[in-house]
């Protein structure tokens, strides 16, 4: 399973956390306003972070820029 070893990779880039105002879902507990996250992957819909808890979450584009 490659997203195990996603921790680990290089990072890709970095991007900072525009907002956390989610319709759905809660992530204001994992991601901080105006702070950088290294992207380990990335697909159309979604990026993928090292976030505030130190794991690589999934995170919908829109949260980032």
């Amino acid at each position: 399973m490659l997203n195990l070893k996603w921790k680990d990779a290089p990072t890709i880039r970095k991007v900072t956390c525009t907002h956390t105002n989610a319709e759905k879902y809660l992530v204001s507990n994992v991601l901080t306003v105006g702070k950088e996250y290294e992207v380990k992957n990335e697909t159309e819909e979604f990026i993928f972070v090292v976030d505030n808890t130190g794991n690589v979450g999934g995170y919908y584009k829109d949260y980032f820029e």
